[in-house]
């Protein structure tokens, strides 16, 4: 085999019958220049969304595993239409779904995870031979033997598995966007583009609100060293390269703002004050595979306190069925939620080196009298809820204050 190339393109890569014959060309050339080439693709287009609007249209309560079985049929779509065309332009072709290609997963149904990749040889048949391998991304089988999906963004985690299980040396992430900007540009419009990112900013940036990538490929890449090009579908230029972080990229204390929209904040109130009882509280909802952002628990003065938690907006309803049982069962008060929040954090791995970054921040927004209501932290990052009205103010705001126009 030549040196292997794994290449994702997302929905807008694939959006209409003369993009996918753009992308045809593009793989063709690349292997017309020696490479194997395997291509993960994302459902054509809104075709993911419209699929689920079409179930709630026959449902308000569909089942997920009824869920992951409509929706991986997006990807099935893709892969065959741009196998097709790869096979107009001369080269040879073959398309499989994630089962076909073994990517397993565990049985969590719209968010698995996966296992393991047990048929990478099956792909290595197919590229010896001289094709062209093209994969349903976002999808696997679990090890029930059932479809699964892993959660949005789910096709570049498929990307970046098979590269890893392929020993490819890089895994190109194709999409509408030329790469990793300081931030969202279409927002902050002196943004710049960034030539490279460690694993851990890109990580950071992506749970806290950067679409480009999805947070949990960025770890897979961590995990296994595999670098991620994220670059344009509708250019050859050069894009951002998600990689180990070098002793060059610590001099900058802020590499990027992200800014979040599609939290809602829960408040259990009136919490009987005493050991055990958060635990508890998030127990269930980990038992229900919510995932909780940032958590604040006020101090309980009167044998009492309030406890409140961020999700995801679309975990709100379920989230709000267990908090309201979980706090009849531990006798606490009434549960109250607020989708009118954002979130905007700052990351750096500069941030280790560089004393006085949060004072800067909450001056910064204070400033433009932006009131902050729960705040977080990690080693590279610091992430505050503020309200929604706000929050591409602050994005604006916090962007101009680390002068992040001059990133490279």
């Amino acid at each position: 085999m030549g040196s292997l190339i794994v290449q994702k393109y997302g929905g807008s890569s694939v959006a209409n019958p003369e993009r996918i014959i753009n992308v045809a060309k593009r793989v063709v050339r690349y292997k017309k220049e020696g490479h194997d080439v395997v291509v993960v693709v994302s459902a054509l287009g809104d075709t993911t969304d419209e699929l689920i609007e079409l179930a709630y249209k026959v449902t308000d309560d569909p089942s997920e595993r009824e869920m992951d079985m409509l929706i991986s049929t997006g990807e099935q779509i893709s892969c065959a239409l741009l196998a097709m065309a790869v096979e107009k332009l001369g080269a040879p072709a073959i398309s499989f779904t994630g089962a076909q290609v073994g990517i397993i997963t565990d049985n969590i149904h719209t968010k698995a995870r996966i296992l393991n990749i047990s048929a990478a040889d099956r792909i290595k048949e197919q590229l010896k031979e001289g094709r062209v391998v093209v994969v349903a991304g976002f999808q696997g089988m679990s090890i029930k033997k059932e479809i699964t999906t892993l959660g949005r963004g789910g096709s570049d985690l498929t990307a970046v598995a098979l590269a890893s299980a392929l020993g490819a040396k890089i895994c190109e992430i194709y999409t509408d966007v030329d790469g990793v900007y300081t931030a969202d540009p279409r927002i902050v419009k002196n943004a710049k583009k960034l030539s490279k990112i460690s694993y851990d900013e890109m990580l950071e940036l992506a749970s806290l609100g950067a679409k480009v990538m999805q947070a949990r490929s960025v770890e897979y890449g961590k995990r296994y060293d595999m670098p991620i090009h994220v670059r344009s579908s509708f250019s050859n230029a050069e894009g951002t390269i998600i990689c180990k972080e070098a002793k060059s990229m610590e001099k900058i204390d802020v590499s990027g703002v992200a800014l979040q929209k599609d939290e809602a904040k829960i408040t259990i109130c009136d919490v009987p004050d005493k050991p055990g009882i958060a635990a508890i509280i998030f127990k269930e909802l980990g038992i229900n595979n919510i995932v909780i952002d940032m958590i604040v628990q006020n101090v309980g003065r009167t044998g009492t306190t309030d406890v409140s938690f961020t999700v995801l907006t679309e975990d709100l309803a379920k989230t709000m069925k267990v908090a309201k049982r979980v706090a009849k069962e531990i006798g606490a008060g009434e549960v109250v939620k607020d989708e009118d929040i954002a979130k905007i954090s700052i990351v750096g791995i500069g941030m280790r080196s560089h004393a006085g970054i949060a004072a800067r921040m909450f001056k910064a927004l204070a400033s433009k009298k932006i009131n902050i209501e729960m705040i977080s932290t990690s080693e590279i990052k610091i992430s505050c809820v503020i309200g929604k009205k706000h929050a591409e103010l602050a994005l604006k705001v916090l962007h101009d204050e680390f002068d992040l126009k001059k990133a490279k």
